[in-house]
């Protein structure tokens, strides 16, 4: 049957050249409709790619980034608790700072303390969320984008929106401690140009009962100071004045009111701090694909953030104000300059400023400039990717010396063996630092300008497959073991009567990352998805061998862990199961028993039904989360909500398809 439909594509073009057709005639021919498996990116990349569509976090039920990013092998999420609680991503044990994450194409920096809080970013409107470990397949991209061990890429639905119809779409989402969020998501379609704008706000109580065992003592307590109130709004614009331009324009607001629950020390579950968070961001991207060969894209952003930390105190009302300001200006050209082989050169440049209300501030300005040359050869049944990125950074104070700032040369490769059908091997090698934070650098009392970049040198070898059984399943596997070593490691050191900021660290990691996909499907109504992903790592201190702690875990990282979902898709409803776990832990580097975190697992179903009303889709889905009722702690003396639940309802109307 496939070799016949294969010969029937081969004549059709023969037969039309044989007809004698007019000027005004036109022709219709009937919509072909194929269906098949899709084929994971992880499987086809020469490096480790997970992704999640915003089809599959529906029907998993995920409702924040934190927990679509958990359901990635070796990736761990601190989460620090309640409903707006921060969340950072830490991979394969190398610390939040060394991961990049990219918002619509362009990335998205925090100079001041080095990691993004992911919580600021809803899921009602993303299409894709990918991670993306060690040197990526695709070299038409920022010089910045290859400073990272890890890349976490954040695609809207107005980016990745190719259906040129007029769209309108509303959710309400409601559940357990006081939450209540509504969003609303509008699309334009004009001949040349796409106009979406996007509005969501949440708030809640965050009010909790836990259970939290302190010692000899079990405490029965309520979480308090854990509410939350924000606003995000997007506007996007998208024009295409010919065949081979395109240009995107996006503004961004988020406005953030919480409270930070703080610790449960013993029985004082009592917190006053309070966070308001303000940013803003607008951003302009242009692309020429000149021909087949040649094509460049430039991008310029201009980003704020404003934060007021408060506390009170023993001593009395305190407050803190950090302001930051950024440019980034990128741009990127790529050729092919000969079959198989792909170059491109980036060129970035980014200017950051701090001020803080802090006494004796520094107040520091970055300068940085990132070059990347890299090469893409593609040869029968190998693949490889290099690249080599120099880095340029310096910096001014209003008080004080500044650093002496960083300057280095980065280089990666990946490499991949297509051996059987089905079957393809990978090597990969990534070369990359973390420069330390300006927090790290001038925070008052703390902060060394004498600091040295975080190295971090990663190897990785893995294996994938993936096959199609009967027409019917198909089966997708993926295996990784890799090895890093992190050098001149940036951690906090006692000295004398105060803390401060040293290169006094080393790291070794040895660890193994499995993921399993399959999919059964006996028609188009029916059909059953099982997802798995796990974990080992050995993250090990290897700074002194004098030091009690050498060879230990390092804090906050599971030897084991791991996520699985099983969906079942019927025509009536779907419904899904998943679990995540995470095995035993330390909160401080020293493995002794006082320091040891118990191990978890984490229950949650989901139950949606899509109907059509008048033509329109509505869209109704239950979670109910944490079956098994565990305040666990993913961050020590931070409990977890109970069980809980959500009930979202979502109505999604479309015009006609614009000619």
């Amino acid at each position: 049957m496939r070799r016949l439909a294969s010969y029937t594509l081969l004549l059709c073009p023969i037969g039309t050249m044989a007809q004698t057709v007019g000027a005004d005639s036109v022709h219709s021919i009937q919509e072909v409709v194929v269906n098949g498996f899709h084929i994971p990116g992880n499987i086809l990349s020469s490096s480790p790619v997970q992704t999640l569509s915003h089809a599959d976090m529906e029907r998993i039920g995920i409702i924040d980034m934190g927990d679509a990013l958990k359901q990635f092998a070796g990736v761990q999420v601190k989460d620090y608790g309640g409903v707006g609680g921060m969340k950072t991503v830490n991979i394969r044990g190398l610390g939040a700072g060394h991961t990049g994450v990219v918002y619509d194409g362009v990335q998205v920096g925090d100079c001041q303390s080095g990691q993004v809080d992911l919580s600021r970013f809803t899921l009602d409107n993303v299409s894709l969320v990918s991670l993306q470990i060690g040197q990526d397949d695709n070299i038409y991209r920022s010089a910045k984008s290859f400073s990272s061990a890890g890349l976490i890429n954040i695609s809207t639905l107005h980016d990745s929106n190719n259906d040129r119809r007029n769209s309108l779409a509303a959710t309400v989402r409601t559940g357990s401690y006081g939450v209540f969020s509504p969003s609303l998501l509008y699309h334009r379609q004009f001949s040349h140009l796409g106009i979406s704008a996007y509005g969501s706000c949440e708030r809640a109580d965050g009010i909790y009962a836990f259970k939290l065992k302190n010692g000899n003592r079990t405490i029965h307590e309520h979480r308090n100071n854990s509410d939350i109130e924000t606003w995000r709004g997007e506007l996007n614009m998208d024009w295409q004045p010919g065949n081979h331009q395109t240009m995107k324009w996006k503004t961004y607001g988020f406005v953030s009111h919480r409270g930070l629950p703080g610790a449960v020390i013993y029985d004082n579950p009592y917190s006053a701090e309070r966070l308001v968070d303000k940013n803003v961001f607008t951003q302009f991207a242009y692309e020429n694909r000149f021909s087949r060969c040649v094509k460049l894209k430039a991008a310029a952003k201009w980003n704020y953030t404003w934060s007021r930390y408060s506390d009170v105190p023993a001593a009395g009302y305190k407050e803190d104000i950090y302001r930051q300001q950024e440019a980034y200006l990128t741009a990127t050209l790529w050729s092919a300059p000969m079959r198989g082989l792909h170059l491109s050169l980036a060129q970035d440049y980014a200017r950051n400023h701090l001020s803080m209300t802090l006494a004796q501030a520094a107040n520091p300005t970055r300068n940085s400039l990132w070059t990347a040359l890299a090469a893409s050869y593609h040869a029968g049944q190998f693949t490889i990717n290099t690249s080599l990125l120099a880095t340029n950074i310096t910096e001014q104070t209003e008080q004080g010396r500044p650093s002496d700032g960083f300057h280095r040369l980065s280089p990666a490769f990946s490499l991949q063996w297509h051996c059987l059908e089905g079957l393809r091997f990978r090597l990969g090698y990534k070369d990359i630092f973390r420069t330390p934070t300006l927090n790290e650098l001038y925070y008052t009392g703390v902060g060394n300008r004498h600091l040295h970049p975080e190295k971090s040198r990663q190897w990785n070898l893995g294996a994938t497959y993936s096959h199609v059984f009967s027409h019917m399943i198909q089966l997708s596997l993926t295996a990784d073991g890799y090895l890093g070593n992190v050098t001149d490691k940036i951690i906090a050191v006692p000295k004398m009567f105060y803390w401060q900021m040293m290169n006094a660290g080393k790291v070794r990691q040895i660890g193994l990352d499995l993921s399993a996909n399959m999919e059964k499907r006996w028609n188009e109504g029916l059909s059953v998805s099982v997802i798995g992903s796990y974990s080992l790592l050995k993250a090990t201190d290897r700074t002194d061998p004098a030091d009690v702690y050498y060879g230990d875990q390092i804090a906050y990282t599971p030897r084991h862990s791991g996520a699985a979902s099983i969906l079942l898709h019927t025509s009536w409803a779907d419904l899904g199961y998943n679990v995540l776990w995470m095995g035993e832990r330390y909160s401080l580097g020293y493995a002794i028993p006082q320091n040891r975190m118990a191990g978890f697992a984490d229950h949650s179903i989901t139950l949606s039904k899509e109907l059509r009303v008048f033509h329109q889709q509505l869209r109704i889905q239950f979670d109910l989360r944490n079956l098994g009722n565990k305040n666990y702690e993913i961050v020590r003396f931070y409990p977890m909500p109970g069980t809980n639940w959500r009930l979202s309802i979502s109505w999604k109307g479309r015009g006609k398809v614009k000619r």
